[in-house]
């Protein structure tokens, strides 16, 4: 499929042309503000489909909104429909267009130019009345608060919160691109609306502080809930603002005569991810706990895990060179400890289900 893109040097159009780029037998035709308007035609005889995303939200003169917007759509449609040929139409709308204000007004009638079209010809047509859209090649400081809050947040600079209780409606890019392609691979003769799902609510003052939380939990270790949903895109959408110089941070470490301890990352609610170091022939733990549990993986090195029933004094013992990777496991109620056995420093990666507490370690010294 040879997909025409309008505007497809912006944010969305960036997004999309590379996804595009990346499935079998597609080809991306580009068009932006750099390619001559008399070449559009041509493009379009090269094209199966064509998905507009060009326009403009913030002209320096209000007369480009009705040039642009209303008057590209228009020439747009016009030369589909010269080009005698059946090619599928996706337009990039605003939730706008139920506004009356010169930017919702040319957003309607470009709207209008593409039903016209599906009209006249049976085209398929679909168009997508867009909520904000945010990710990764946004632009800062101009028209998405996502991108300004990240772009500013990950560089900490400032940011203004004038209505925290102003809602949002956001789709993120990922989900615009999954729509718009499934759309273009399935085209249906005549006019339809789409619709990208999910689509995020929150407020203004909420996005700030989930964002702050971000840039925050390099110091306090502690991430957010960033496995599903809107956090998720939220902070795959920050990181990817952040500068090169601020791709790496350092952890505090914690040496001792035995090794190193290292805490890595803390969750909210699934524990905490740490490492550490023996010497050889050292050995760490001595400990057990009531409800605690731990995970050890042996990244590097020879191991012996040694285990004591605190009430029956059972013992178990497991020995791990790290090849093959085997995770050892922590019982409560059994007291245990971990020897360097190798000649070589002994490197062990460990998962704890709960944050350590230092008022409450659950923690209690007993050698095995």
């Amino acid at each position: 499929m040879r997909v025409l893109i309008t505007g497809s040097g912006g944010f969305v159009g960036k997004n999309l042309s590379l996804a595009l780029r990346e499935r079998q037998g597609h080809e991306v035709i580009p068009f932006g503000r750099e390619h001559e308007s008399a070449s559009l035609a041509a493009r379009l005889a090269a094209s199966d489909a064509v998905v507009h995303l060009a326009g403009v939200n913030r002209p320096q003169d209000p007369v480009e909104f009705e040039t642009v917007n209303a008057g590209f759509t228009r020439t747009l449609c016009d030369a589909i429909e010269r080009a005698g040929r059946p090619i599928a139409l996706l337009v990039a709308s605003s939730i706008q267009a139920e506004r009356d204000n010169p930017y919702g007004r040319s957003k309607r009638a470009a709207e209008q130019a593409a039903e016209a079209l599906a009209t006249r010809t049976g085209c398929s047509v679909v168009i997508y009345r867009l909520p904000g859209v945010f990710g990764k090649w946004c632009r800062p400081n101009y028209n998405s608060v996502v991108a300004t809050f990240c772009h500013n947040i990950a560089r900490d600079l400032p940011i203004r919160v004038d209505e925290p209780d102003a809602q949002l409606r956001l789709v993120h890019v990922d989900d615009v691109v999954a729509e718009f392609i499934a759309t273009l691979a399935a085209p249906v003769a005549g006019l339809r609306r789409g619709l990208v799902a999910p689509e995020y609510r929150t407020t203004l003052g909420e996005l700030s502080r989930q964002i702050q939380a971000f840039r925050d939990c390099r110091e306090t270790l502690v991430i957010e809930r960033v496995g599903a949903g809107l956090v998720r895109a939220l902070y795959s959408t920050y990181v990817s603002y952040l500068p090169v110089d601020r791709f790496a941070y350092g952890l505090e470490s914690h040496p001792d005569p035995r090794g190193t301890f290292v805490e890595m990352l803390k969750t909210v609610d699934s524990g905490q991810f740490s490492y550490f170091t023996a010497h050889p022939g050292v050995t760490r733990g001595g400990h057990y706990h009531h409800s605690k549990t731990e995970k050890f993986l042996v990244i590097k090195g020879t191991a012996r895990f040694r285990f004591r029933h605190v009430l029956t004094g059972e013992r178990h013992e497991v020995n791990v060179t790290g090849d093959p990777p085997m995770m050892v496991e922590t019982i409560p109620g059994w007291t245990h400890d971990i020897t360097n056995t190798g000649t070589e420093e002994l490197v062990v990666m460990l998962w704890a289900n709960e944050v350590f507490d230092r008022e409450r370690p659950d923690t209690i010294a007993s050698p095995v």
